[in-house]
């Protein structure tokens, strides 16, 4: 028995060296920071509650200024920019920084920039204008006094054809920034996840990382307020009820739940799961950054 009692304690003993030295790594990416109040407030209840994590801002957006003042409150938040040359809610639009005239083949007859992928590719958009307004993007964020280390992209659309990845690049060199999703980590979104499953699916996601792998979680949060409740996704239909009702909030205030949720907190405590942001990746050197996509 003591020989027993001697060898579940070594075996203990070198799982949990395994475990130190082979940490299972997540990075939480909060995105669509600057949309609108309700996201706003619903990243800084985050933020609150001390749980490490990088945010991506969009500046192109009206609420932008006040995800900048939050965001001072808290320098230990990674930021991003969150590149934008869509506006894809009914009702509640915006366009460049640079205005309609800077960018005219960005926008639609009314200057806001077009509400989806398919729009916006069938456009006659310049290469040379999506630069000069992404630029224009980060430009702004540079000088809001936050402290800024990678670039990201809204809907996908700034690396949607080989010639648009080429200028995401570009911008990253060129302002010494960080690339999400270049840094080799694991992809997982709850955007389509339906709503009364966004919890689980966030657990099972966790129970299952793999160590010494970065583990890149996206998520999209809101407070179900009417604000977010008026909201209405011109694209994806997962946001919508079978009776056509917006349930943009719903999808929203789940996924701020969840990740706030004590059996979240638990599991990752109880797995050892180590926290690591966009800050630590770019100052572990930008160099090890590598491309999604074969070329």
């Amino acid at each position: 028995m003591r020989k027993l009692i001697l060898t579940l304690a070594l075996l203990a003993s070198t799982f949990q060296i395994f475990a130190q030295q082979n940490p299972k790594k997540l990075l939480l990416r909060l995105d669509d920071f600057g949309m609108n109040h309700s996201v706003n407030m619903a990243i800084e209840e985050v933020a609150k509650s001390g749980i490490p994590f990088s945010t991506s801002v969009m500046f192109a957006c009206p609420w932008y200024q006040e995800a900048v003042a939050i965001l001072k409150k808290y320098p230990n938040v990674s930021v991003g920019v969150h590149l934008t040359i869509n506006s894809e809610w009914m009702y509640y639009r915006w366009g460049p920084v640079l205005g309609k005239t800077a960018v005219p083949s960005l926008v639609d007859s009314v200057g806001y920039f077009y509400p989806s992928d398919v729009t916006f590719l069938k456009s006659n958009y310049k290469l040379e204008e999506v630069e000069k307004e992404l630029s224009a993007q980060i430009e702004r964020a540079l000088g809001s006094g936050l402290k800024i280390d990678y670039i990201d992209h809204h809907m996908g659309m700034a690396v949607a054809t080989p010639q648009l990845r080429e200028v995401f690049e570009r911008l990253a060199k060129k302002y010494n920034l960080g690339m999400s999703r270049y840094f080799q980590e694991d992809y997982k979104t709850m955007f389509e996840t339906a709503v009364n499953d966004k919890k689980s699916a966030l657990l099972s996601h966790l129970a299952a990382l793999k160590p010494n792998k970065i583990s890149l979680v996206v998520l999209h949060l809101a407070k179900a307020e009417p604000e977010m409740n008026a909201i209405v996704d011109m694209n994806s239909s997962d946001m919508q009820s079978t009776t056509e009702k917006s349930i943009v909030a719903k999808h929203r205030s789940a996924e701020l739940n969840a990740i706030l949720s004590p059996e979240v907190r638990s599991l990752i405590k109880k797995n050892n799961i180590q926290f690591v942001t966009y800050r630590d990746l770019k100052n572990g050197g930008l160099d090890k950054m590598v491309s999604p996509v074969k070329k």
